[in-house]
């Protein structure tokens, strides 16, 4: 099991080992493309390209992410169909998130896979993030690692989602909670 693995299946690793060195190696990359993606133009033909070269071909036709964004681990990314990512996305993606199709992001919007063990910061310890699809993430918004956004779910502006949220429901606050079902 390589070190994308054991960050993809939750297992501890240490950030001063030798085979985290693998995973330095692919964050530089991740940082060049994204400063290369970044300095475009908007309007640039090349940034389809480059984001699927940054996930690793992991994204789905039609799909767009607008610049600026910060993504670490392009390898633990998989984008679906239609995905539409507004600007100042940062993703912390060593523990994997999955975007299905149709999901529509807000500005500024993080989603974070990564966590430290309180004893031994070095420890890097992660869950995967699951956005299914249509669901809607709101401006500012914050994924937290383990999380499942469900089915046609919508995450009001601002929200911290430290749980998973149900299908066809709007949760809202921090940490975010429940405060409307869309459809039963």
């Amino acid at each position: 099991m390589d070190v994308f693995e054991k960050l993809r299946a939750g297992l501890d690793v240490d950030m001063r080992s030798p085979e985290y060195l693998e995973a330095i190696g692919h964050m530089t990359r991740c940082r060049d493309l994204n400063f290369k993606i970044n300095g475009l133009l908007p309007s640039s033909q090349e940034i389809p390209a480059l984001e699927k070269e940054l996930v690793c071909g992991q994204m789905g036709d039609g799909s767009n992410i607008f610049t600026p964004f910060q993504i670490d681990f392009g390898c633990q990314m998989q984008i679906g169909k239609a995905v539409f990512i507004n600007h100042n996305f940062t993703a912390m993606a060593a523990g994997g998130i999955t975007i299905d199709d149709n999901v529509m992001i807000g500005p500024n919007v993080t989603v974070a896979t990564d966590n430290h063990d309180f004893e031994d910061i070095f420890i890097l310890r992660c869950k995967s993030v699951h956005i299914e699809r249509n669901a809607w993430i709101g401006t500012g918004a914050t994924i937290l690692p383990g999380v499942t956004v469900g089915e046609h779910a919508v995450v009001a502006a601002g929200a911290v989602v430290t749980k998973d949220v149900a299908p066809w429901t709007i949760v809202a606050g921090c940490p975010a909670k429940p405060i409307k079902k869309i459809k039963d």
